[in-house]
């Protein structure tokens, strides 16, 4: 029986550096800023160049050949989950008529990884949350690691974590807001408990955007009141949206980056 374990346990350990490699891989080759995104982030204003590049760089963000943004989402564990491509005007808004693809989706489609490859979405920044640094070896890394605290070895960041609805609003503000580590749930019926698992012992602030009913409030309150229950601590959810934004402002679903550059 030992020795069946040991055959398992080195399978699986084979698979996971496979896995890890081939992700690093996939992110590294889309490095960069030469997305409609990133272009539009600057000529709007959102961002220096200098920030742009810093903020591309924190999130690993990448671009496809037809001028998308890949925004991927790397794991606690710096393992690749999966990556949405999004296209945006130039006037920073997201161009509607043109649905996000999802990287894996594309890759299985033309055979390029296997049918049983893990597309479980987290949180977009998630990586961020740790310091991986001490670790060469991500399969090591992965190995010593606990359940939902696979950073457990490493530095935790002392910043509060920041959970908005958008990959853009998170890009932004983790310039404008530094102090904070921002995250997004990439849209505001993706936000549940196992999402914000990672990050139970951590300070956590959701940001939801607003609406003309507060209906996005109160569905991530519940979200938050069910993650304290789980979690034995509070989660706080941001009213600043609620209490600021006109009524214009709340039919027009603003968010966090909306608030701050229109107020400007």
């Amino acid at each position: 029986m030992e020795e069946v374990f040991k055959h398992t346990f080195k399978a699986m350990r084979k698979r996971l550096d496979e896995q890890r490699a081939e992700g690093r891989r996939l992110w590294q080759q889309r490095l960069g800023t030469a997305s409609e995104f990133c272009r539009a982030v600057v000529s709007n204003g959102f961002l220096s160049e200098e920030q742009m590049q810093r903020a591309a760089q924190r999130y690993r963000l990448g671009a496809s050949r037809d001028g998308g943004v890949i925004f991927w989402q790397i794991d606690e564990c710096d393992q690749l989950r999966d990556g949405k491509i999004m296209h945006y005007r130039p006037d920073c808004h997201r161009d509607h008529d043109r649905k996000p693809t999802w990287t894996a989706y594309l890759l299985r489609k033309h055979g390029q990884l296997p049918k049983d490859w893990n597309t479980e979405h987290c949180l977009f920044g998630l990586h961020l949350i740790y310091d991986t640094t001490n670790y060469t070896n991500f399969t090591d890394f992965f190995l010593d690691a606990q359940p939902h605290s696979c950073n457990s070895l490493n530095s935790l960041s002392k910043k509060t974590i920041a959970v908005v609805e958008a990959e853009k609003t998170a890009v932004i503000m983790s310039e404008v807001k530094p102090e904070y580590v921002w995250l997004a749930t990439g849209g505001k019926t993706e936000l549940n408990v196992a999402k914000l698992r990672p990050l139970e012992g951590r300070r956590i602030i959701l940001f939801p955007d607003t609406d003309e009913d507060g209906q996005t409030y109160r569905d991530w309150y519940d979200v938050a009141e069910a993650a304290s229950d789980v979690f034995g601590h509070p989660v706080t959810v941001s009213s600043l949206l609620e209490q600021r934004a006109t009524p214009a402002q709340k039919a027009a679903k603003i968010d966090l980056v909306d608030l701050l550059f229109q107020s400007l």
